[in-house]
């Protein structure tokens, strides 16, 4: 177990509530082990070069606990940007558990990214918490084929397992959706995948599915994803590098392709694909009179 110094864990987004309406960011631990070929968070601008290594914030709940007891205004809190709430040493360690604890005794709303299906052990908690706050669940989800997924995210739990969580979540009344990013050219960016994508969803019970319409590739990550390629995809980075060079923001060729089939699937399914509208929906289920506390 590496424990690393901080002096606070929850502190507030200086991109304001743009990003699923969060208030607040909080990471108990630093780093991630899923492995995932495309992954963002090993950039060098993080400045984390072990980052497949997992490390825990030290003296962690003492520290949410003076955190919270120090704000002024309740709000969301969002976990999971950069390391995984719910990654293999919180099954024994239950940091995140303990501190959505505190979290519903200082009356603040909690926002969750994952992988893990390991989320639906705290589900007694978040219906706590969506009792009197927003609560909003987001699971990432790439592939609708599990053999896919496990070439692009080794380490995670496969597709259908994340599935099953979700129609967990949705069958216990909590809001909770898809993650569908990256969407990666001339891999996960087809028709059979965005669209199986959204029908499991369906199935699920699902609210939302909030799509990334290509990748980002950064220093980095960019040499790590294109070693990957090498072994998993060969020719995949001679594609990348004669389509996209050396940009940052990688938008999949296949958008106006796959775009208007996303959307009409969701919006016959009844489900949500718009930041405005996810906000509107997990944030509004209070009334008016609450909801002002968590804009």
């Amino acid at each position: 177990m590496i424990y690393i110094p901080a002096k606070t864990i929850v502190y507030r987004d200086a991109k304001g509530s743009s990003w699923f309406g969060g208030d607040y960011k909080m990471n108990i631990y630093r780093g991630c082990n899923h492995g995932c070929i495309y992954c963002d968070s090993r950039s060098d601008c993080y400045q984390n070069p072990d980052f497949g290594t997992i490390k825990v914030k030290e003296n962690a709940l003492a520290i949410i606990r003076n955190d919270l007891s120090r704000k002024t205004k309740t709000g969301v809190i969002m976990t999971g940007a950069a390391s995984d709430p719910y990654n293999p040493l919180e099954k024994d360690l239950g940091l995140s558990r303990r501190a959505l604890e505190l979290i519903r005794s200082h009356g603040f709303g909690i926002g969750i990214a994952t992988k893990s299906p390991l989320v639906t052990r705290d589900i007694d908690i978040l219906r706590d918490i969506q009792e009197f706050a927003p609560v909003i669940i987001k699971i990432t989800v790439t592939c609708a084929d599990d053999a896919l997924s496990q070439k692009l995210e080794p380490n995670t739990p496969p597709s259908s397992a994340r599935f099953a969580a979700l129609k967990d979540l949705a069958d216990n009344g909590i809001f909770a959706g898809v993650l569908l990013m990256p969407v990666l050219p001339f891999i996960t960016d087809t028709t059979e995948n965005i669209l199986g994508i959204v029908a499991q969803a369906k199935a699920s019970g699902v609210r939302f599915i909030y799509p990334g319409m290509g990748v980002t590739i950064r220093t980095g990550q960019r040499e790590y994803m294109y070693r990957c390629f090498d072994t998993t995809f060969p020719g995949m980075k001679e594609k990348y590098i004669q389509t996209f060079g050396n940009t940052y923001s990688c938008g999949t060729p296949a958008y106006h392709q796959i775009w208007p089939q996303f959307k009409s699937a969701c919006n016959q399914a009844g489900i949500l694909y718009t930041m405005e509208t996810i906000i509107k929906s997990y944030k509004t289920v209070y009334g008016d009179e609450q909801l002002t506390l968590f804009e």
